[in-house]
């Protein structure tokens, strides 16, 4: 076997000028002993390639010449360095290596990048880029709490209400409420008793999320559903009325958020879920004529004194209630200055809605009644209607609902239409539910024994 390197020797180039002869080529390392038939030979080495070489560059061999030197061979059994790579032709002038720290750098960092290229004849560019930067806009998905409250927000207003003092010389004690815009001419609609001490001699304004105030005048209110209508001195152009949902068909966890100013702390928003619906609520202690009666949507939701007139909005941004009273401990149903426990009332908005266009048409408040008179009292036993009425007049109005369905003294109403009755303050709660003229099934108790009739509504105009 022969060590020599293998391969057909390269003739000069013809035109290129003479060269010094090349120095004389190193003895041949020794032979080793033949070798076994079963050990497999070593491949010859492959000759590199001959590098050109421009016509009168004249270098001598073995000096960056041509051709150049042979490389050395190992003696047999010692390992075969690789062979050497061509080398690759550089046009920009980056070295490599400050690509692979840049790259190395960008790894274990992992904020900056850096990115280079060779550009030939234009030379190396480069660019910086953060990784850490926030989206340029963040948009919070249509539904999400967020997205609700920053549509909302803007149609939402806080309402001061001040009385009027002695003479009309100066202004009196007042309170902070909410409102929402129902149309866009400026009717703002908000509770009754959040504008009551304004209403005779008083003064009010509503203030917007954006901070621009209104003075504002009552449109009309109804005490009885503790609902009123506002309206703008000088609304502004472009008001967007909050859309009204149809709370009849809320369902028991159904998302809910509520915005108010709870202690004067304008444009709070608070989330929760419907948690019960038709709660007999009424605003005082039930006694007096004058005390307004719910059927009201229960929620979680955060309420306190502030946050009364202000929207209970479902899950799409659609109002379902108009927040009104909340239970505390020790104070009963009513708005006190007690916070919240978990326990908030709102009046449906489809009562509302009802309550509001009347208000808007006529000033004043209509009211759906059986024209008998029940004891507001009497609590788990059902409605029963009392002997007598207001100042010794009979308790059923002759030619009246109930007269005409066929109700008398000491009848105990306990179911009106699909409604189960334990109280005064729940059937009146459940007939302004409805619409003077609607036709009603009750159920009733005389003697001991079960009845029902229908019983068509009559109407009452006002709250005197």
């Amino acid at each position: 076997m022969s060590t020599e390197n293998e391969g057909s020797a390269v003739p000069a180039d013809p035109n290129a000028p003479s060269v010094p002869p090349a120095p004389p080529t190193p003895p041949a390392p020794a032979v080793p002993p033949a070798v076994d038939a079963s050990e497999p030979a070593t491949a010859p080495l492959p000759v590199p390639p001959p590098a050109e070489v421009p016509v009168g560059a004249g270098a001598p061999a073995g000096a960056g010449g041509w051709p150049p030197p042979p490389p050395a061979v190992p003696s047999w059994g010692e390992p075969v360095p690789p062979a050497p790579a061509a080398p690759r032709k550089r046009t920009g002038g980056l070295v490599a290596a400050v690509l692979v720290a840049a790259l190395v750098a960008g790894g274990v960092g992992g904020g900056i990048g850096y990115w280079a290229a060779e550009r030939g004849d234009e030379g190396i560019s480069s660019t910086t880029v953060s990784a850490g930067d926030s989206p340029a806009a963040f948009k919070r998905d249509p539904g999400t709490v967020a997205a609700v409250a920053n549509k909302a927000l803007p149609s939402v207003v806080t309402i001061q209400a001040k009385s009027g003092g002695s003479g009309g010389e100066s202004e009196g004690e007042g309170g902070t409420g909410t409102g929402f815009v129902y149309d866009k001419e400026g009717h703002i609609v908000t509770n009754n008793h959040v504008v009551a001490s304004a209403a005779e001699g008083g003064t009010l304004s509503a203030t917007f999320s954006n901070g621009k105030t209104y003075d504002a005048e009552v449109v009309g209110r109804a005490e009885g559903y503790d609902v009123a209508v506002l309206k703008l001195k000088k609304a502004p152009e472009g008001l967007t009325p909050l859309p009204l949902g149809n709370s009849d068909k809320v369902a028991v966890g159904d998302s809910t958020i509520a915005i108010g100013a709870p202690f004067g702390l304008s444009n709070t928003v608070t989330t929760g879920i419907i948690s019960a619906k038709n709660r007999p609520v009424a605003s005082g202690d039930g006694s007096g004529g004058k005390n307004s009666y719910m059927s009201a949507l229960q929620t979680d939701a955060s309420i306190n004194p502030g946050n009364s007139g202000g929207p209970l909005l479902d899950a799409s941004g659609a109002v379902i209630g108009i927040n009104s009273a909340i239970q505390s401990t020790g104070s009963g149903f009513g708005q006190s200055q007690a916070g919240s426990i978990g326990l908030g009332f709102a009046i449906p908005v489809n009562q509302a809605k009802n309550v509001a266009e009347q208000l808007i048409k006529t000033g004043k408040p209509v009211y759906p009644v059986i024209g008998a008179t029940v004891n507001m009292a009497d609590k788990g036993e059902g409605a029963t209607i009392a002997d007598e009425g207001a100042g010794g007049t009979p308790s059923v109005t002759a030619g009246g609902p109930a007269a005409k369905a066929g109700l008398k003294a000491g009848d105990v109403i306990t179911g009106f239409g699909d409604r189960q009755i334990d109280s005064g303050p729940t059937l009146i709660s459940e007939i302004w539910t409805h619409q003077p003229g609607d036709s009603v099934e009750i159920t009733y108790e005389r003697d001991g024994k079960t009845a029902k009739t229908t019983v068509t509504l009559g109407e009452r105009t006002g709250d005197n």
